[in-house]
């Protein structure tokens, strides 16, 4: 049974019922498009969009393309972005530009970032001047800055305005966003000056200035932040909403809450992904173009097996003399490998957060330099145990626990220094840091490990 409650009047569906998938794919098939528009106006957007999500391509398609079906805008901003992408190359330019002016601007953008250049320009003519110079100038931004999550719609009253002019402008005024918690307070130049909550302004006197009730402490995001950043200022200040200038100081935007809510998780997800070698991965993506974006990972992790095979030839003749040794080595480097993306997991997020600065820097270092000593005398010692009573082999024993702490002193050192070193070269951590730490750790762990049995044997 289904756990079901209501927002704003919309079913919210906690979990999914195999048979109304089924349902609704019999309905395509029968062209009802009344009985699944009925539906989706019962639910909440973003149950529809899972429901579409859950539905195999072919009948997506059938779907979008089911006469008297009109995509709500809400539901179509829900959908995934691969499933956004494959949706919008079966709309008609009319149908994407009815969703975009049903849309906020930030929305907007999403939308028209999926649309082939040759149709881009057709829907932005058929757009208002307005609306389109907006989109216009969010799209010259790269897309990872403030500028392309923003939103153009925002409150903003001039210093001098009294708070019964402010509810006056809020109630008369159209184009304001259907939410927002605070009201930008701007100078005669149009740059924002300060700050007042919404809720101070209904238990304000008429009389009062919005000057004298505003709140001077604000953040203002440059159009050209980093997104990633705009999502830590964020976290680190409890921010609901934030200004977004231009390069002369002017407000030109606004961002809240629930975009970098979006943002900081699809940064975490990325990361962990990235961390994987998957990349930026969805589970309706098909066969083939899963296969595509892990061959290079594949590809590059199959040279570095081939590295470390090759360390291990260079040993070929003590391996011949201790015939367990083969047995044992591949222990060595799977806990070094194991200690290395610890501290790489750790490190990336940090990086990520902007935790590691040049004043904890070295602090860092030594404290992974210790955690790698003590972890590895732990585990040598556990392993040398183990080795005892199984081979009952004193030599074997001490050749093991030596390895055990060299290898994980350097995954500790390397999983932290790797992805500070890629960070300085403007390389993504994320993407390419495991492979050269699991390749480090390793060569590391079959060097220790059959190098030292190659000195006492």
């Amino acid at each position: 049974m289904s756990l079901i409650k209501k927002i704003k009047d919309k079913k919210v569906n906690f979990e999914f019922n195999k048979e109304y998938i089924k349902v609704v794919t019999s309905k395509i098939a029968n062209n009802d498009a009344q009985f699944i528009t009925n539906s989706f106006n019962e639910m909440h957007p973003a149950d529809a969009a899972d429901i579409i999500e859950h539905l195999g391509q072919n009948d997506r398609e059938s779907l979008i393309k089911l006469n008297n079906f009109n995509i709500d805008p809400e539901v179509f901003i829900e959908l995934n972005e691969s499933v956004q992408s494959e949706i919008i190359t079966y709309l008609s330019p009319d149908t994407i530009v009815r969703l975009l002016k049903n849309l906020e601007s930030d929305d907007a953008i999403t939308i028209l970032e999926n649309v082939d250049e040759k149709d881009k320009n057709t829907i932005l003519s058929s757009l208002p001047p307005k609306d389109r110079f907006a989109l216009l100038e969010s799209l010259s931004y790269p897309e990872d800055t403030a500028a392309r999550i923003m939103q153009r719609e925002f409150t903003a009253v001039p210093s001098n305005w009294s708070v019964g002019q402010t509810i006056d402008y809020l109630r008369e005024n159209k184009d304001l966003p259907g939410e927002f918690l605070e009201i930008f307070i701007i100078d005669e130049g149009f740059k924002p000056i300060g700050t007042v909550p919404s809720s101070k302004v209904l238990t304000t006197s008429r009389e009062a200035k919005m000057l004298s009730i505003m709140s001077k402490s604000q953040l203002l995001i440059p159009v050209d932040m980093d997104k990633e950043e705009v999502g830590n200022v964020f976290e680190n200040y409890n921010l609901n909403s934030a200004a977004v200038v231009d390069k002369s100081n002017k407000l030109v935007g606004m961002i809240m809450y629930d975009d970098v809510l979006t943002v900081l998780k699809e940064e975490a997800e990325e990361d962990a992904l990235r961390l994987a070698g998957v990349g930026d991965e969805e589970i309706t993506d098909g066969v083939f173009r899963k296969t595509r974006r892990r061959f290079n990972w594949l590809l590059l992790n199959l040279f570095t097996a081939f590295l470390a095979t090759w360390v291990i030839s260079l040993f070929g003749a003590t391996i011949e003399q201790m015939v367990v040794l083969a047995f044992l080595m591949p222990i060595v480097a799977s806990m070094g490998g194991n200690a290395g993306m610890q501290t790489l997991a750790v490190t990336v997020r940090t990086l990520a957060t902007n935790d590691l600065t040049k004043n904890n820097f070295s602090q860092n270092i030594l404290k992974e330099f210790n955690i790698g000593i003590l972890n590895g005398i732990i585990f040598a010692i556990i392993s040398a145990l183990v080795v005892q009573v199984w081979f009952q082999n004193s030599l074997l024993s001490l050749i093991i626990s030596m390895s055990m702490i060299v290898t994980m002193i350097v995954a500790g050192l390397f999983g932290i220094l790797v992805p500070i070193t890629l960070k300085k070269m403007n390389i993504d951590p994320a993407i390419a840091s495991s492979v050269f730490v699991t390749t480090i750790t390793d060569v590391i762990g079959f060097v220790s490990f059959l190098g030292v049995s190659a000195y006492f044997l």
